[in-house]
């Protein structure tokens, strides 16, 4: 077995490397027979997961987060915390980070600048989180913050999903079960009528005409549908692509208001966290900007940080807008004016995640019926083309 190792000599001096032995015993022995203190010792990895890395979700990020801030709040030192849960944890690509993150605070490095070496996992919020609290000494309860911070955003994406996954299940359902009539069972019935001679009503012929076309030029079709999918995932990631589909989400008649509500939830509660922990003004700005998830909120919020640093305050940029609801604006004017601002932030957040739950209950509500109602009117078209003629049959033996 191959062994990493961190050991010291006898001149004090740090060396790093790979050692072969049966055990870890026997690796512990062998460095030590060469005159080594041996620092860390772990088994080597190839490679963290392979061809594939393993990701790091954000549940195991919160978990992380939340023994961290355990650990540092009962005194124990941040090197010595890392490495305690770097022997519990189990992902690969997490233990690497893990251990280059312990390795660097080893080195005297702050928290906050080896973290930002792996913006991937520890993005800009969660770094300047942790850059205010080193300035003011309080690691632990701040980490506890980030990781309550992170579980909101966890929770609210998955509400988002949810409400999401409804409609997107019926949409595939309803357009397989059509296919299904249209190319299955549909051409079984075309000979009968044809050997019977009997006028087929408009609706028959339109069915049969949409069902040929399916039949004939499937491979049109079958193409048609790849390039749509590729062109949509291609497109999102053009900014003239993204604005596009992000102005739809926040325009759709029943699904709009809940991305509206989703964005500024997201916007507010980062910079009500951010100023309530020490974060100046602009880079919380800044960084509300980089986690709306939408390109016109992050557009609006880039225009208040242009216009704030001008000498405007917030509420007099967002009057201008009609992305903020003006009771919001009022509420942020009224935080501005007495000093609390980011208490009415976290507050009005607090408020609008309770009002993301209403509108995704309330899309969620109004999607059902008229997911079931197409689906209805679809199959119901179908099954009357076909009954329509077989009622002409019976009547005309």
């Amino acid at each position: 077995m191959k062994f990493t190792y961190r050991v010291r000599d006898p001149l004090g001096k740090l060396h790093e490397g790979q050692v072969e032995a049966p055990t870890m015993e026997d690796a512990v022995q062998q460095l030590r027979r060469d005159g080594f203190h041996v620092l860390d010792l772990q088994e080597a990895e190839a490679a963290p997961g392979g061809l594939f890395p393993r990701r790091v979700s954000k549940q195991e990020l919160i978990y992380f987060t939340t023994q961290l801030a355990l650990m540092v709040d009962t005194g124990i030192p941040l090197a010595t915390a890392m490495d305690g849960i770097l022997h519990q944890e189990t992902n690969p690509t997490l233990q690497k980070v893990l251990r280059e993150l312990k390795r660097d605070i080893e080195a005297g490095e702050d928290f906050s600048t080896a973290l930002a070496k792996h913006p991937k996992l520890f993005d800009r919020t969660y770094v300047a989180l942790v850059k205010a609290s080193e300035a003011s000494g309080t690691l632990g309860p701040m980490l506890e913050r980030i990781a309550s911070y992170l579980r909101k955003e966890l929770e609210t994406r998955g509400k988002v999903r949810a409400a999401m996954a409804y409609p997107m299940v019926m949409l595939v359902l309803a357009i397989g079960v059509t296919i299904f009539l249209l190319t299955y069972i549909l051409p079984k019935f075309i000979p009968l009528f044809a050997s019977r001679g009997v006028e087929l009503p408009k609706m028959t012929r339109f069915v049969m005409g949409v069902s040929d076309v399916l039949l004939r030029y499937w491979y049109c079709w079958v193409a048609g549908t790849g390039l749509a999918i590729a062109g949509f995932y291609w497109g999102r990631r053009t900014p003239a692509g993204r604005q596009l589909l992000d102005w739809l989400k926040i325009q759709m008649p029943i699904l709009g208001p809940m991305f509206r509500k989703v964005a500024i939830s997201r916007s507010l509660r980062t910079l009500g966290t951010m100023l309530g922990c020490g974060v100046p003004m602009l880079d919380s700005l800044r960084l509300s900007a980089e986690v709306a998830g939408n390109y016109h909120y992050e557009k609006l919020w880039h225009q208040v940080l242009e216009q704030v640093t001008g000498g405007k305050r917030i509420c007099e940029v967002l009057t201008t807008t009609p992305l903020f609801p003006r009771v919001l604006v009022q509420m942020i004017a009224a935080g501005e004016e007495t000093g609390q601002l980011d208490t009415v932030l976290q507050r009005v957040s607090t408020y609008y995640d309770q009002e993301v739950d209403m509108a995704i209950k309330t899309a969620t509500s109004m999607i059902e019926p008229l997911m079931i109602s197409l689906m209805g009117i679809v199959v119901g078209g179908i099954g009357m083309a076909l009954l329509l003629p077989i009622f002409s049959l019976s009547r005309h033996p």
